[in-house]
């Protein structure tokens, strides 16, 4: 993925062929010594940068050498033997990495760069849960920090939440933290949701009755989209094929024609065709797949963007190369635990 041009005028060049239908000149021209300066210290340092699907489209199309969504990211992470490995993502994907590779430099390169959806939850949170529904098996998606990974049983990602809550024994299951992926996956499965209130005593779950019991965390970005959002376009636009991530709400999902991980919304526009494409995920993301499909109408309704994400820049990817900044470190005795639930996500696919 990454450009890796011998000359500043060749990766110019080279990011003029693939950026011109979503980025103007001057900022291909302004980027292109980052991004020249950033491959020429990766290859000196011996160095892996990793991209998620939302990075911005100067970043994401030129210095990454492995992109995708977090379970493609989490596998590249465990197997790599560069070091340092530099993650252009979110905090909680830069801990998968260190967790799956302890020895190694793990680099964030922006100092918070959290996650609505991890900050939701915490580790007593789930130890609380643990207590009110003893034996039923617990998962988290991805989108938790390390602590909270090191207390459940399995972590997920949106690619494989559905085939991992499948394999699980018995009726019931908890599934943290994100309340519209897990009604999502609960509809699937066959499963009641229970949304349960710390607060007050726990809910009985019927032995025998499938059951899910899930949580109140949201992304900020996909809690935003709506079905009165699909129908404006349908209408303007015949023959769309509405794409959305399953972080949406059940109804949104249920309005749209593919709902699925982005890695394979990007599979489904490739491989697809339509007269147009919605596509209701991080806006980034939206004009990465613009970015590699010109031949193809995608709807630019998409003016959302993750503000976390949006902290990951060119300017401090760079910087993080050269400083070694920011260093990602998780304690042992988590990092120890929470392998293990991520070794089981790891080994469902």
């Amino acid at each position: 993925m990454s450009i890796n041009e011998p000359t500043l005028e060749l990766t110019r060049e080279a990011m003029k062929r693939k950026l011109s239908n979503v980025l103007p000149d001057f900022e291909i021209t302004a980027k292109a010594e980052l991004v020249f300066e950033i491959n020429r210290l990766k290859k000196e340092r011996g160095a892996i940068i990793l991209g998620h699907n939302y990075m911005e489209p100067a970043l994401f199309q030129t210095v990454p050498d492995i992109v995708g969504d977090s379970l493609q990211l989490s596998r590249e992470a465990a197997k790599t033997l560069k070091n340092p490995i530099i993650f252009c993502g979110v905090k909680f994907m830069a801990e998968t990495a260190k967790i799956l590779n302890p020895e190694k430099t793990v680099l964030l390169p922006a100092k918070e760069a959290g996650c609505s959806l991890a900050a939701s939850i915490t580790a007593e949170d789930v130890r609380e849960l643990r207590r009110r529904y003893p034996g039923v098996p617990i998962v988290t998606y991805i989108n938790t920090y390390a602590d909270v990974k090191a207390e459940v049983d399995y972590c997920c990602t949106s690619g494989n939440a559905v085939k991992l809550v499948q394999s699980l024994p018995g009726d019931a299951v908890i599934f943290l933290p994100d309340e519209y992926l897990g009604k999502n996956v609960a509809a699937e499965t066959g499963k009641t949701v229970i949304i349960p209130d710390l607060s007050k005593p726990a809910e009985p779950v019927q032995i025998g009755k499938p059951v899910m019991i899930g949580w109140k965390g949201r992304c900020e970005v996909h809690e935003r989209f709506t079905v009165d959002d699909i129908k404006a376009v349908r209408e303007q636009y015949p023959g769309v094929l509405v794409i959305t991530h399953p972080e949406s709400s059940p109804e949104v999902v249920a309005a749209s024609d593919c709902s699925s991980s982005t890695s394979k919304m990007a599979d489904y526009v490739r491989n697809t065709n339509a007269p147009a494409y919605l596509i209701l995920t991080e806006c980034s993301m939206a004009d990465n797949i613009i970015a590699e499909n010109p031949d193809k109408e995608i709807v630019r309704m998409c003016s959302i963007r993750c503000p976390h994400m949006n902290q990951i820049t060119l300017e401090d990817t760079l910087h993080a190369l050269r400083a070694n900044q920011y260093e990602i470190d998780v304690p042992k005795e988590i990092r120890d635990r929470a392998r293990v639930s991520l070794d089981r996500m790891l080994a469902v696919g």
